[in-house]
């Protein structure tokens, strides 16, 4: 179990930790909370203490069994983020001052840190700030910044705290074994559009969120990621390079660009078979009888990354109704794959728009069945499978 401390300091935005730690409990991390007094203006301790079940750091001289309390409480922690973080909190870190809970054992703590800041617009802006924030970050602490909205003093600006799901991939990051740190990977995700006239497009029900996820884990494992994304509703993951495609032509010109810088290829995307042959510049006007659209074949990617790859490791889709094995297999030998993922689209809980997936992985030498599990579990499944393939 990995141990997470969360240290608090005295913003309105404080309530929000609440619901931060609710959901970090429900990944099953051993929590500790350290807070400041004035943090404790704002938020009775008792309220985190019944959290996470047992009580909460408050006071530097409140030491048992000879314990050091800020020193002890950091052992063996897996990553210590103050949230919310004042300017006050950044000030004393930047320039090694321990003179609260809070302060005390971020100094003493080891494990990798991150600062994620509340406050007024100005005061977040204002030059001593900034240059603390900068001498923190070359302390190698990670800083989520926050957002941009109407903040509770009145004024209109960047200060809000940053979206807890921000905070929790930010934890789930720095918390996560880096397997593949100093490697590439490129992962392709969501539908492609093949536009007919300005109104109408060809397109399929991919939503983009197995892809998202494998460009997700890719990153918590260390790697440097390219996402080359069709169009989806996702908001895009921090810490990875997202490039917006269209077409399917599109994705096929910006893979090309990046194919050959990288160590893995990931093709979750549902590319389009087919493109209209012509296409209308003003709307096609409906008319009685039927309209018959004359399409053309897209490029394969998959293809020819299977023809023209080097080092790369690289991993198809495949989505079938039937005799989802055999076509499976039949994918991987002509398209020249490391790795196929297949899935049945009738079976429950897979297929598109779900948040979960059943699938199968197929390699030269087996087929492994997966059950049934959450998109963001595949995705680790899937890239340790890729490992492991590339070791071999």
């Amino acid at each position: 179990m990995k141990k997470i401390i969360i240290g608090i300091t005295g913003s309105i935005a404080i309530y929000k930790t609440c619901d931060l730690i609710s959901q970090l409990k429900k990944k099953n991390y051993d929590i500790e909370v350290i807070m400041t007094e004035n943090a404790t203006r704002f938020i009775n301790p008792l309220t985190f203490g019944s959290l996470i079940g047992k009580p909460v750091f408050t006071d530097d001289f409140d030491e048992t069994g000879y314990q050091i309390k800020h020193i002890h409480i950091v052992e063996n922690a897996s990553c210590f983020i103050i949230v919310p973080a004042t300017a006050n909190i950044i000030a004393k870190i930047a320039n090694g001052i321990a003179d609260d809970p809070v302060s005390s054992a971020f100094l003493a703590a080891t494990c990798p840190k991150i600062i994620a800041p509340a406050m007024n617009v100005h005061m977040y802006e204002n030059t001593a700030t900034q240059k603390n924030i900068e001498i923190c970050r070359s302390y190698h602490i990670h800083f989520i910044e926050p957002a941009v909205g109407h903040l509770a003093c009145g004024y209109e600006g960047k200060g809000h705290l940053a979206p807890l799901e921000d905070i929790l991939e930010y934890i789930e990051y720095v918390t996560s074994e880096h397997p593949l740190k100093g490697k590439h990977v490129l992962v392709s995700a969501g539908p492609t559009q093949e536009a007919l006239d300005p109104v109408r497009y060809i397109t399929n029900h991919s939503s983009g969120k197995m892809g998202y996820a494998i460009a997700v884990a890719a990153r918590n494992w260390g790697a440097h990621v390219t996402l080359i994304s069709g169009p989806t509703n996702l908001k895009k993951p921090f810490g990875v390079d997202v490039i917006d495609v269209i077409s399917a032509n599109d994705m096929f010109e910006r893979i090309k660009d990046f194919m050959d810088f990288q160590d893995y290829i990931i093709m979750s995307a549902a590319v389009g078979d087919y493109r209209p042959v012509s296409y209308s510049h003003h709307k096609i006007k409906k008319k009685d009888h039927e309209m018959v659209i004359q399409v053309e074949k897209n490029p394969d990617i998959l293809a020819y990354l299977g023809q023209h790859k080097n080092r790369q490791t690289i991993c198809g889709f495949a989505m079938e109704t039937e005799n989802v094995i055999d076509n499976a297999r039949k994918k991987f030998t002509e398209k020249n794959c490391d790795l196929i993922v297949v899935n049945d689209l009738f079976e429950d809980g897979a297929g598109f728009q779900n948040d979960t997936n059943k699938v199968a992985l197929i390699t030269k030498h087996f087929v492994d069945y997966l059950h049934l599990m959450s998109k963001e579990e595949l995705a680790y499944r899937i890239i340790d499978k890729l490992i492991k393939i590339k070791g071999e």
